[in-house]
């Protein structure tokens, strides 16, 4: 029996607004059984408090450091390799507060740019693009919170953080130096410490191959994938026999309680 259980949050417990049949009874179920319970997201357009909020709201009782996203990730990361950075954000205004509230001054000059910091961004622009490619020209370092191709919604998929990187990777001819958000080493470290728990001792449940999988794999986390979000069986049966292949596979989190949690 896994002691920590860590969740991918959008395509695993909920879409948009909608909890995943099931996700409410199994957190319940996994609480009940003394097993911590962990969060994580690569979106940085809402604070740990917006998602624990939202959790609770959808029925799963969360607080804010049961949540790790991104932003706290890469908050941290900045705060530890250069505290006193001038940074020019591509994101939105959640991620900038939560980064001007950890002491870092935001700017738009590009000779005053010490890093470009990109995330998720659905106001991203040609404005954005020209300050990034401006800094980025005269030395700035280039960093990111996840590199997403798309994020699930109801009804489909939208645009993520991979297409603001390639924009500026493809204007700069620069590859983005550090991705903070899953599957870097950086953010599976930073769960392993909030949860007081050695690898083997936890499972990772998402529903990217490319990202949840490949971070569990990459640590020596056992791992689960649920056809809820943007893996379908077709993907899987692409990757089968091969390092990608996840440990369990769930039709949806509702599955886990019944493979999982033993009496």
């Amino acid at each position: 029996m896994f002691k920590g259980f860590i969740f991918d949050l959008d395509g695993t417990i909920y879409r948009s607004d909608q909890l995943i049949p099931g996700a409410d009874s199994v957190i319940r179920r996994l609480r009940e059984n003394k097993r911590k319970v962990v969060f994580l997201s690569n979106k940085p357009i809402q604070t740990r408090e917006d998602y624990a909020s939202k959790l609770t709201r959808l029925g799963i009782p969360t607080q804010p450091d049961e949540v790790i996203n991104s932003t706290f990730v890469m908050t941290n990361y900045l705060k530890k390799i250069a505290p006193q950075a001038r940074l020019f954000v591509v994101g939105e205004t959640p991620f900038i507060e939560e980064l001007i509230r950890a002491g870092f001054k935001i700017t738009d000059e590009p000779k005053e740019i010490e890093y470009v910091v990109v995330a998720f961004d659905r106001t991203f622009d040609y404005g954005k693009l020209n300050i990034a490619y401006q800094a980025i020209k005269l030395g700035a370092h280039f960093v990111a919170t996840n590199p997403d191709r798309t994020c699930p919604v109801e009804g489909g998929e939208i645009p993520d953080c991979a297409g603001m990187i390639a924009a500026i990777e493809a204007v700069t001819e620069k590859k983005v130096e550090v991705i903070v958000g899953k599957p870097s080493p950086i953010m599976i470290q930073t769960v392993l410490d909030v949860l007081g728990l050695r690898p083997e001792d936890c499972i990772l449940i998402g529903d990217r191959l490319e990202t949840d999988i490949k971070m569990g794999k990459e640590s020596g986390i056992a791992t689960g994938i649920v056809l809820t979000g943007v893996t379908n069986e077709q993907a899987l049966r692409e990757i089968k026999h091969t390092s990608m292949q996840p440990d369990f596979v769930f039709q949806s989190i509702a599955d886990v309680e019944n493979l999982l949690i033993g009496k």
